[in-house]
């Protein structure tokens, strides 16, 4: 089964969505889902003394314009592990235009809170996130991206109901509508 085609479960008013881990929290290695073996991979390796700060995934049936499904960066109590099923809450986007081998993409960032945290279950929208722990969100992938030699330039920081129309959007691309 292709965790890419599964529901994403928008629900608008809510914010929430489904949500599929694939790098835990404090984590080095980069996994990466693999529809063709239906199993995660290991992408990448960060630098000695680097990690996660978040659990990072994917919203499934949705295609985000670099052509993966929506990327989302999750706050949760605890580390979660590849393949994790989260129901989420979105907060939040930063939008971001990555620069690689001279061509520009969009590759925005989704943030959320696991529906089920306890220590994030106040968090609505980024205004519900202190400005220091977005800096250093926004400053993990620019680093993230410089090590493999790209540029992450953040465009802005929007609201949850800017994410909801990202996945809209996103899942319209994809040709899914839930």
């Amino acid at each position: 089964m292709n965790l890419q085609d599964r529901p994403h479960g928008l629900k608008p008013s809510t914010h929430e969505c489904t949500a599929i881990i694939e790098t835990p929290k404090g984590g080095r290695n980069k996994f990466h889902y693999d529809p063709s073996y239906e199993a995660f991979a290991i992408k990448t390796v960060l630098a000695e003394g680097f990690s996660f700060p978040f659990d990072f995934g994917f919203i499934p049936s949705t295609q985000a314009e670099d052509g993966d499904p929506l990327d989302v960066m999750l706050l949760m109590d605890a580390p979660a592990f590849p393949g994790c099923v989260a129901q989420v809450r979105l907060i939040g986007v930063i939008e971001a235009v990555q620069t690689e081998e001279g061509g520009e993409t969009r590759n925005d960032r989704l943030l959320a809170v696991a529906t089920a945290s306890k220590q994030h279950a106040r968090v609505r929208s980024l205004q519900d996130v202190s400005k220091e722990l977005l800096d250093e969100i926004e400053q993990f992938f620019e680093f993230y991206n410089r090590a493999r030699d790209r540029e992450f330039r953040v465009l802005a920081r929007r609201g949850p109901e800017a994410a909801v129309k990202l996945v809209e959007k996103a899942a319209a691309r994809a040709g899914k509508s839930s």
